[in-house]
């Protein structure tokens, strides 16, 4: 998938300085159909690794594996002594310094099954409800994301075919119970996921 370039607009100059940014966030765009995928609103001030487990828990991964982010051809993650590769350490690079309105980046995650995410932002806005600082929410979205490890985009498509053309098979519930009993991709619940930022909020950084 070929990331967007992006268009530069004025964008907050300082991480102290509070805004809110939409972003649309949707997984494999022309790969995956029909879409998935969510629209957050996030405090300009958090960090990429922040907003990497914000994804996680709007999407419903288990963060179980490997993640980075792409922004005009620089990587941002967890820099390790093993990186062949020049990177960026996401925990001090901040959303509202990096990007503005109707830029894009690249959000990937399981880099075996590749799973990358178009991330767009919609808009940035002041926080004049001076919402808490590194909160996020979940305000839409559609469809379940794969299951972990299920082979990428090829296997996803092959793991559908099985549950939804014979699902009372044998096959079909073999696979049914690998992925957790009671799989469906058309289920998004929203408040679920909000609830899931917020235990990730509370649980890493205290609620802030």
């Amino acid at each position: 998938m070929t990331e967007q370039k992006p268009v530069r607009k004025k964008h907050a100059s300082s991480t102290s300085q509070p805004c809110l940014y939409t972003l649309h966030i949707e997984l494999r765009p022309n790969e995956i159909r029909p879409a998935v995928w969510r629209r957050l609103e996030v405090d300009g001030r958090v960090s990429l690794v922040k907003l990497h487990h914000f994804i996680q828990a709007a999407f419903g991964w288990s963060d179980s594996h490997l993640h980075q982010f792409k922004i005009r051809e620089k990587i941002y993650t967890t820099p390790s002594p093993d990186d062949e590769l020049e990177v960026h350490d996401e925990c001090k690079a901040y959303l509202n310094r990096l990007l503005a309105t109707n830029d894009t980046m690249l959000y990937r995650y399981d880099l075996g099954d590749n799973w990358e995410h178009l991330i767009t932002v919609e808009s940035v806005r002041d926080n004049l409800d001076n919402d808490p600082k590194g909160a996020a929410w979940v305000i839409d979205g559609a469809r379940a994301c794969p299951p972990e490890d299920v082979g990428g985009p090829e296997g996803y498509y092959e793991f559908l075919e099985i549950l939804l053309s014979d699902p009372h098979s044998e096959e079909a519930q073999s696979l049914r119970e690998w992925a957790d009993g009671d799989f469906d991709p058309e289920r998004f619940d929203r408040r679920l996921a909000n609830a899931a930022i917020m235990r990730i909020l509370f649980n890493r950084w205290g609620g802030k």
